[in-house]
């Protein structure tokens, strides 16, 4: 469902005001991401079952990255609970163990590299290869372990999709509309169109949605931006 291309962060303070945002919506979106700002706010898992209870897709946005068997039983807690994406970080053993525990319904994304983090941030990590190296490196690695998709900026979509083809989901974050010059704590962005005409299943905006003078038009803008940039895709053999 094309709708379902834009994934809505819900990067608010509670969860009332998380389905105060949803209402608002209204049927401009479907899937919304709940991350570690709900999460400290009570109440994360009566708001994601509320949101299935809704009919809405959920995208639990929680990087879990602990030893393999707490992951495991980390991923095996939230079966059942109406989540459709829940990403993981870290090493080979830790994304096999979330995989390994997912469930028939749930989709494990592994996280490459976050946009937030640019070449300086990396080199201070320790990281000596580029950012895109590094991207298809972990996206290589997810494949092998059993994960469904990644989370990668849309700078990489490119490289991903050239040696990958489409055996992962991609999500982008750190996606800024065309008339929307803030970046705030993203370093690599990229507009709605570019990042699906470069190959993302989903992209996901928080800001400039959230924080628009009308949240649901501003929605219903990117949705017309995914739309025309869907149509001018080249034909697949194979359904997208």
């Amino acid at each position: 469902m094309s709708r379902d291309r834009l994934i809505v962060a819900l990067d608010v303070p509670t969860p009332s005001d998380a389905l105060a945002l949803v209402d608002k919506l209204g049927d401009a979106a479907g899937f919304y991401k709940i991350g570690m700002q709900l999460l400290s706010a009570g109440g994360y898992m009566d708001l994601a079952e509320e949101l299935a209870g809704r009919g809405h897709k959920v995208f639990a946005d929680l990087k879990f990255f602990d030893v393999p068997a707490t992951v495991a039983a980390a991923v095996r807690g939230l079966r059942g609970r109406g989540i459709e994406f829940l990403t993981v970080h870290g090493n080979q053993a830790i994304m096999e163990a979330a995989a390994g525990h997912k469930g028939a319904h749930m989709k494990i994304l592994a996280v490459t590299a976050l946009t937030s983090l640019d070449r300086g941030d990396l080199d201070d990590l320790g990281f000596e290869c580029d950012i895109g190296q590094l991207v298809l490196s972990r996206a290589r690695r997810a494949l092998e372990a059993g994960c469904d998709g990644v989370i990668a900026s849309g700078h990489e979509l490119p490289a991903l999709r050239k040696a990958l083809g489409r055996q992962l989901l991609v999500v982008t974050p750190g996606i800024r509309p065309v008339d929307n010059d803030e970046t705030h704590d993203q370093k690599r962005v990229m507009t709605p169109a570019a990042a699906i005409a470069g190959g993302a299943d989903h992209i996901v905006v928080g800001r400039p949605i959230n924080a628009a003078p009308d949240p649901r038009v501003a929605a219903l803008a990117i949705q017309r931006e995914i739309s025309r940039s869907l149509a001018m895709r080249p034909r697949r053999s194979a359904p997208d």
